[in-house]
């Protein structure tokens, strides 16, 4: 997994959001993340279906009664969108690169994201939080690389 964050990066655009630690939540983060695409004139996919499981993975194995996820999209003058959602439960971490190779049923977010992504991970913290990111590049007009 490479460490290299973009959003280090002076970023173009920048999109966050708290959502409810719910199914509903989950769904709203997919079309709020499409509708945010829309708007910077990007495109939907892959970044859409990242987001949908990253929401859903937060709701299903980040969830603390009463705390709510968040949604984070960052776009960059290198071609870069940085997709991260941050949940309430930072003990409960995925490892990159080690999604199950024979999910059950259900396993297969991690690795429909590590397909997709050309990079994602996890970062902890701050204390009880988590986020796991994920990096598309984008062929666009604001890409100055």
């Amino acid at each position: 997994m490479n460490q290299e964050i973009a959003v280090r990066r002076t970023p173009l655009h920048q999109f966050t959001v708290p959502l409810s630690a719910t199914r509903r939540g989950a769904r709203l983060a997919r079309l709020l993340a499409a509708e945010q695409l829309r708007t910077w004139d990007l495109p939907l996919d892959p970044a859409r279906l990242i987001v949908a499981e990253l929401a859903a993975n937060a709701v299903l194995h980040g969830r603390v009664p009463g705390r709510d996820f968040r949604l984070t999209l960052v776009v960059t003058g290198y071609g870069v969108l940085r997709i991260e959602v941050t949940d309430a439960r930072g003990e409960s971490a995925p490892v990159a690169g080690c999604a199950a190779p024979e999910p059950g049923e259900s396993g297969y977010g991690l690795l429909l994201v590590e397909e997709l992504a050309d990079r994602w991970g996890v970062v902890r913290g701050p204390v009880p939080c988590k986020t796991v990111w994920a990096e598309v590049r984008y062929e666009g007009r604001d890409q100055r690389e």
